[in-house]
């Protein structure tokens, strides 16, 4: 029998996933738009590929500092404080890792604005055309510094989420895809696609930090600049992050892989696929994203009480919940064509755009309910402060994933790097299941 402060947390996970859902799948559908628009305005040609790889150099400063794992590894640590009555402890802990990390990636970020030439060709090595470079070192350089911005809210937006706050936080996706369309739509005639880039710059800026302060204000937040290296929680956070800093991850490899390995394919291919992972993703943000986000603050609060029966019921839920994915992803299969066709084929984007995309997104789909189900399932992990065995099981699925990249590039092409990435997601999920 359910022990009745499960159920009572189970409801409230249903209540706050509702509202996530309904946050993220707003933010996908302004995501989709800033696809459209995207698609209408550049096509999928040599700026477009450029655009895509800019993004590489800043996700990789992005996971040297685990910024995409604040909330996972902060929040467990900052529940504890609550659950011991002791939040001003929390607060200066807080105020710790924010400085210190904050500084480092400060400094990381302006050396990585010098390096950009030198490292941007490595990125997407099957393409080293002049312009191709070009473009793509102009464009990372704008877009590097919106790490800061995403590194700091991710911090804001963790206290929030440890004190069920869950408004501001789904305003930040909302408030970045509407900048990216707004800086494409009104830059993109003067400065090219670099305009998206700079709307990107903004939407961090507003929609990550700005609003998150305000939304962490709102919870009681106190902050002081503060540089305590021997403090035992910033090093129990070291240990906590550590293996994320250096392992690789499902989304990062995938993001990394499918630029590199489609820099190899012909112009437009890097766009293709990344249109075919937005649409994709889509159904990852409404599913995985939304209840992984809204259930993790309650798994964390279940594992630091020492409740591990009732958060594992709580996984078992959540994970009997999102198998409504497999049939949502045959559906897209097979109306694959018509999907990319009313959201893409317009203005610049072209009817050989819609059948690679179209392809592309076929072979996407069999990889979908992996990149749901990983976001559970690692929060299940994280929930406990246990943050090395996904990360060690994750990067074996990954090197063990790069031979059928290879293979599939040179065998089957585009698909073969599509049917890769869901390869390689599957695999990953497989080996953290058998844990």
């Amino acid at each position: 029998m359910t022990h009745p402060d499960a159920s009572r947390q189970f409801r409230k996970i249903g209540m706050a996933t509702i509202i996530m859902m309904a946050s993220i799948f707003l933010s996908r559908v302004t995501g989709v738009a800033r696809e459209m628009v995207l698609a209408a305005l550049a096509g999928a040609g040599t700026a477009v590929d450029a655009y895509r790889v800019a993004f590489v150099l800043p996700e990789i400063l992005n996971h040297i500092l685990a910024s995409g794992f604040l909330s996972v590894t902060f929040i467990p640590i900052f529940s504890r404080y609550l659950t011991d009555g002791r939040e001003e402890d929390g607060w200066r802990t807080f105020s710790n890792v924010l400085t210190v990390f904050g500084t480092i990636l400060a400094l990381l970020i302006v050396a990585a604005m010098f390096l950009a030439p030198t490292v941007v060709p490595l990125l997407a090595a099957g393409r080293q055309d002049p312009e191709f470079i070009s473009l793509a070192v102009r464009m990372t350089r704008i877009t590097l510094p919106a790490q800061f911005f995403f590194f700091t809210g991710g911090m804001l937006m963790a206290v929030q989420y440890t004190k069920n706050r869950f408004l501001f936080p789904a305003l930040a996706p909302l408030i970045y895809n509407l900048s990216i369309i707004a800086g494409g739509w009104l830059l993109s005639r003067h400065v090219g696609v670099a305009g998206f880039g700079w709307g990107a710059l903004a939407g961090a800026a507003i929609g990550s930090f700005a609003i998150q302060l305000a939304g962490a204000l709102r919870t009681g937040m106190k902050f002081r600049p503060t540089v305590d290296l021997g403090n035992p929680d910033l090093k129990r956070y070291v240990l906590l992050t550590l293996p994320l800093m250096i392992g690789l991850t499902m989304v990062f490899s995938t993001e990394l892989f499918s630029k590199f390995f489609g820099s190899f394919l012909p112009t437009g291919a890097i766009a293709w696929i990344d249109y075919a992972m937005r649409v994709m993703l889509i159904l990852v943000g409404f599913f995985g994203q939304a209840v992984g986000v809204a259930s993790y603050p309650y798994m964390a609060r279940l594992a630091a009480q020492g409740h591990l029966q009732e958060l594992n019921e709580t996984i078992n839920k959540v994970l009997r919940y999102l198998s409504i994915v497999i049939p949502i992803s045959i559906l897209v299969v097979v109306l694959r064509f018509e999907i990319v066709r009313v959201l893409f084929e317009r203005g610049r984007f072209t009817p050989e755009d819609t059948e690679m995309t179209a392809l592309i997104l076929a072979c996407l789909m069999a990889g979908a309910i992996a990149f749901v189900t990983q976001t559970v399932v690692n929060r299940g992990f994280y929930a406990t402060q246990n943050t090395l065995l996904p990360t060690i099981f994750g990067t074996i699925g990954v090197v063990l994933s790069l031979p059928i990249y290879w293979f599939g590039l040179t065998m089957l092409g585009i698909a073969g790097v599509g049917l890769a990435i869901s390869t390689s997601a599957l695999l990953q999920t497989v080996l953290l299941f058998s844990v």
